[in-house]
């Protein structure tokens, strides 16, 4: 078993110290969630709570916090930022789940299935201009700038991803160039975006920049290895619902690979998306077969790898520190 593998199998890094430092801002943001998610409209305090309720770390905008204390931040002008990368989050994940049919998010019922499709297409809609009136509020033209883009790159990240579902000969570069868009980029931003809010020069921005990417495509390849090798109970969603839903993701792609004998079943189940009962549990067999999930998180630890590298300039400290334990915890976590 590699060192990444064996990562993975060791108890995963505790965040409670990036969790307790933070903790005085995040309560700050956590008062602009609730806030800006008021509205005269009763629906939409009460969905939006149902799937905000459910976030317990709020990584992304704990991202943009840490950046922005590392990178010398005194001030409070992070904290609307980081609401703002909450909501931008939180409306995706409601388009999402309405375009995949899924069921579970965060552990609990869809809100779609609660309220109904449209409801949740519009609050996430709803999200996005709270999103947006936050950034204007926290007057950096240059983090609206780079919050707006990522709005941007992540819808056409999501399109390409649904025009190249069930794609059997989807490339490793198009599957990640996808993850990039569509998951990275946020983390990305978020991280950018704190470090602007405090002056960061053009080299910490940058580096923060690139540390949000690779953590941010790690947290996906470890997500899409969680779908084959996870359980519901920490998942927080059906495992093999990328499966059924046909996603052609790293460890299936590296399982479809790795087995051409057994291209038939691929298109029944992948392309076609004829499924039995069974046809999940042999999924998983042949990617136990072929390592397709363990290449999936060596290829996810050399990112957090990478992002931790990007670091190695900036102010060393708690904060800093606080970032490669994200950087770890976004490889070994079981969720």
């Amino acid at each position: 078993m590699d060192a990444a593998r064996t990562a993975v199998a060791e108890k995963p890094p505790s965040l409670d110290a990036l969790i307790a430092l933070a903790a005085p801002d995040m309560a700050a943001v956590d008062g602009l969630i609730r806030q800006h998610m008021d509205s005269p409209v009763p629906v939409i305090p009460a969905l939006a709570d149902h799937l905000i309720a459910g976030s317990a770390k709020r990584l992304r905008p704990l991202l943009t916090v840490a950046a922005a204390r590392l990178a010398g931040a005194r001030d409070d002008a992070c904290l609307k930022l980081a609401a703002a990368v909450e909501f931008i989050h939180t409306a995706t994940l409601l388009h999402d789940d309405v375009v995949d049919s899924s069921e579970l998010r965060r552990g609990r019922v869809a809100a779609h299935l609660i309220w109904g499709a449209p409801s949740s297409v519009l609050v996430g809609d709803f999200l996005f201009a709270r999103a947006f009136e936050l950034m204007v509020g926290a007057g950096s033209m240059p983090a609206l700038e780079i919050l707006a883009r990522a709005s941007r790159v992540i819808a056409e990240g999501e399109v390409l991803q649904l025009t190249r579902a069930h794609d059997l000969d989807l490339s490793e570069e198009l599957y990640l160039e996808i993850i990039k868009a569509k998951t990275a980029e946020l983390f990305a931003a978020a991280a950018e975006s704190g470090a602007v809010s405090a002056g960061a020069s053009t080299e910490g921005r940058r580096a923060l920049r690139r540390y949000g990417q690779d953590v941010g495509i790690a947290f996906q390849l470890v997500d899409d290895a969680l779908d084959y090798s996870g359980e519901s109970a920490g998942l927080g969603k059906n495992p093999g619902d990328d499966f059924r839903e046909g996603k052609a993701t790293l460890p299936l792609l590296t399982v479809m690979a790795r087995t051409p004998n057994e291209r038939e079943f691929w298109i029944r189940t992948v392309d076609r998306r004829e499924q039995t009962g069974a046809d999940f549990e042999r999924t998983r067999e042949l990617m136990r077969q072929t390592g397709a999930v363990d290449s999936t998180l060596d290829l996810a630890a050399r990112y957090a790898e990478s992002a931790k590298a990007a670091l190695a300039d900036l102010p060393a400290g708690p904060w800093r520190t606080g970032l490669v334990e994200l950087a770890d915890f976004a490889v070994r976590r079981r969720a």
